[in-house]
């Protein structure tokens, strides 16, 4: 059955690349409504953004979504990873300001307050989309491809060249809440090279040690180290699966990243999209819908973390 939150939760912050501080609620939305982001400071015309693949306008360093108005909202993937992996199918999100707020650099307090306001299902039954073919798209060395399983499956490969990152590789099933418990805690990371550009160019301005791993050479420079010794690429898992949320509904198949980032990943959904013998749309009954990511986790599942 579809999902939706028991009461609304209320997050502040700052966010990552405008660095301005931000207050975001997420209500409860009725069986069907799908994810919208609504921006509140928006006075004229529409400032309703849906969070679909075909509304995602940029996404290089982060993923940003926005309506024929122009109206947008940026780095959604943490909230909608953290949305997928508590099986809420269903909500409204209002934000006064164009980015969602970083927090600690993972989806781990969205998770966290979603976890305790509850989650309660709906009438509806949910309608995954089910992988028929393999789909991939490629640039460079990277490569994401979607092929077909039972189950929503991430595996991901990443290759740095810094001795504190270098090559990791995992996968996982998305099944029986584990992105609460594997990855929704792993923060999202950069070099200390890349901080000092970005800020440079007028980016990152809200990034800091606090809510981003960073890595110069061997050193770990953020306090307190790695909460995974493979963080990196978990993190890009839990990425993978916010940019997935923006197909419109869960997706069962394999997803495979290697290097691959945002933008890729979307240019992925297109590709599925476009290619209509390549997926249907499949009503999930109890054998599929136990196996979608989210359904029977718990608060107890929720790592702990200062």
């Amino acid at each position: 059955m579809q999902g939706t939150l028991k009461s609304k939760v209320v997050f502040s912050g700052v966010g990552l690349h405008g660095g301005g501080a931000v207050h975001m609620v997420v209500k409860p939305a009725s069986a069907n409504y799908g994810i919208w982001f609504r921006r509140t400071d928006v006075a004229r015309g529409d400032a309703l953004v849906p969070a679909r693949w075909d509304a995602v306008q940029d996404a290089r360093l982060c993923t940003r979504i926005a309506n024929a108005g122009g109206v947008s909202v940026s780095t959604v993937e943490h909230v909608m990873a953290a949305l997928a992996g508590c099986a809420i199918h269903n909500a409204l999100i209002e934000i006064d300001g164009p980015e969602v707020p970083i927090l600690d650099g993972s989806a781990l307090a969205f998770v966290r307050e979603f976890l305790a306001a509850g989650v309660i299902e709906q009438a509806e039954p949910v309608r995954a989309i089910r992988v028929l073919k393999p789909v991939e798209v490629r640039e460079g060395e990277a490569l994401a491809r979607l092929e077909p399983s039972e189950m929503l499956e991430i595996d991901f490969r990443i290759d740095f060249a810094e001795p504190a990152i270098g090559q990791q590789e995992k996968r996982l099933s998305m099944a029986n809440g584990a992105f609460v418990r594997e990855l929704c805690d792993s923060r999202t990371f950069c070099r200390q090279a890349d901080v000092d550009l970005m800020r440079a160019n007028g980016l990152a301005l809200g990034g800091n040690l606090a809510n981003a791993v960073v890595f110069e050479g061997s050193r770990v420079l953020s306090p307190g180290g790695l909460r995974h010794g493979d963080e990196p690429v978990r993190h890009k898992m839990l990425d993978a699966l916010g940019d997935l949320a923006l197909a419109g509904a869960p997706v069962l198949g394999r997803y495979t990243g290697i290097r691959a980032g945002h933008a890729l990943t979307n240019r992925l959904l297109r590709a599925l999209f476009a290619r209509h013998d390549a997926y249907d749309y499949a009503e999930c009954g109890r054998q599929t819908g136990c196996k979608l990511p989210g359904v029977g986790v718990h608060r107890s599942d929720v790592p702990l973390h200062a």
